[in-house]
């Protein structure tokens, strides 16, 4: 009998070894990618504080996304958390935190709670965080995930952010992670006099995110860069004067002739990297061009736009460019070339696929590629990429172009 006990033993004991040594390889990797996506998502695309990067490093993004996007918890992406909400890609979450200065005694308020990883990366990093979530389960799941993790200095409220939290106000500090067309009265309100506001604010797929600083009541702005969050929940979604017609896809400053934000980056696409908008009289289109330029193998250098779509009325989609690139070589892998792609996604803001104009190759002079490509009928909007990604050298973009080729009427039955 102590024979069989013994045994019985030796096997939990060798079970818990084995689940620890695994759970210990699983940290190790999970720590190693965290310090990859801070290099390559962070430091590259040019955050310096240095504060930010170490919340960054520390914050365990895997903790925040469902289990089925577990696999891509570290890349420079925004993932789908249920609801029709994403957990913003890890660049977009550092730029916010660094615009708004964090000082370990501010008393920052968060409207559109999510995940709850961007209230995790502030909490290190200042003294309260008041967050706030309309959607009632995200908020709930959020809550328990915080607490779960010991984030005691952030606290949770379900209801319409917009409206802000009165009763903790003023706040040093606001970031809005969701795209209003113009600042909420009670968000300015509440702001402290001299405190910093981050928001997204514009038309549905036209958002710039602007750092205001309240003085004398009223906001000073400065537009930094285009941006792209998901559409907000309910009543405020629909209530915005100007829609997206998703029956007519279509593309914003296509030819780069729109004049720079109070930044420097081009209105309208985002997440930019690398490029450079150029003044060039033999430009196909206009009078200015896009140049793409990249010396590190695998760095990204690309651009990006999203639009309306809807693949139960446009069934075929033609993507045109006028293109230059003398000089290009394929990146890391084989793949690793210059491109325009589509990429469709449904209701849920889940990929459809993508579909790819390239890889291109147009020595000097200017030379015009197209491509039709199938829409899928669940498709409800796309983001359009172009740039070397990955591929080293120098490639010029001009006149970009979506528009619907083929239409049809869905079925009624």
């Amino acid at each position: 009998m102590r024979s069989r006990s013994a045994g019985f033993w030796c096997v939990v004991l060798v079970c818990v070894w084995t689940t620890a040594r695994a759970s210990g390889q699983s940290r190790a990797a999970s720590d190693a990618a965290r310090q990859r996506m801070v290099q390559t998502a962070v430091i590259d695309a040019g955050i310096t504080n240095p504060r930010v990067i170490d919340a960054l490093r520390a914050t365990p993004r895997h903790e925040f996304v469902p289990a089925e996007s577990l696999h891509l918890a570290y890349d420079d992406m925004a993932l789908p958390i249920g609801d029709q909400q994403t957990i913003s890609a890890p660049y977009i979450v550092a730029f916010m935190t660094e615009a708004i200065d964090p000082q370990p005694t501010d008393r920052v308020l968060e409207i559109g709670t999510g995940s709850g990883y961007q209230a995790a990366v502030l909490s290190g990093l200042v003294q309260e965080v008041y967050t706030i979530e309309i959607v009632e389960a995200l908020g709930r799941t959020a809550a328990r995930t915080l607490q779960d993790l010991g984030y005691a200095n952030v606290h949770v409220k379900i209801g319409d952010g917009f409206q802000g939290w009165p009763e903790h106000a003023p706040f040093d500090k606001i970031i809005v992670t969701c795209s209003p067309e113009s600042v909420p009265e009670p968000l300015v309100a509440q702001l402290k006099e001299g405190g910093l506001m981050i928001i997204p604010v514009g038309a549905r797929y036209q958002q710039v995110l602007y750092l205001m600083r309240k003085r004398g009541g009223q906001l000073e702005s400065q537009a930094r860069q285009s941006t792209l969050f998901v559409p907000m929940t309910g009543t405020a979604e629909a209530a915005r004067k100007v829609q997206p017609d998703p029956r007519t896809p279509a593309l914003q400053n296509g030819g780069f002739e729109k004049e720079l934000l109070d930044s420097g980056s081009l209105p309208d696409w985002y997440y930019q990297r690398q490029l450079e908008r150029v003044a060039e009289a033999s430009a196909p289109e206009g009078q200015h061009c896009i140049v793409f330029r990249n010396s590190e193998p695998g760095k990204p250098a690309i651009v990006m736009q999203g639009f309306a779509l809807d693949g139960r009325y446009v069934t075929r989609l033609e993507l045109s460019a006028w293109v230059r690139c003398p000089r290009v070589r394929a990146g890391r892998e084989a793949d690793e070339q210059p491109t325009v792609a589509v990429t469709f996604y449904d209701e849920n803001r889940a990929p459809l696929g993508t579909r790819s104009l390239g890889p291109l190759r147009s020595p000097s002079p200017w030379r015009q590629h197209r491509t039709e490509v199938r829409v899928p009928p669940a498709a409800r909007e796309a983001i359009l990429r172009l740039g070397l990604f990955g591929a080293v050298g120098e490639i010029a973009f001009d006149d970009i172009r979506v528009q619907a080729v083929a239409r049809t009427e869905p079925s009624r039955r």
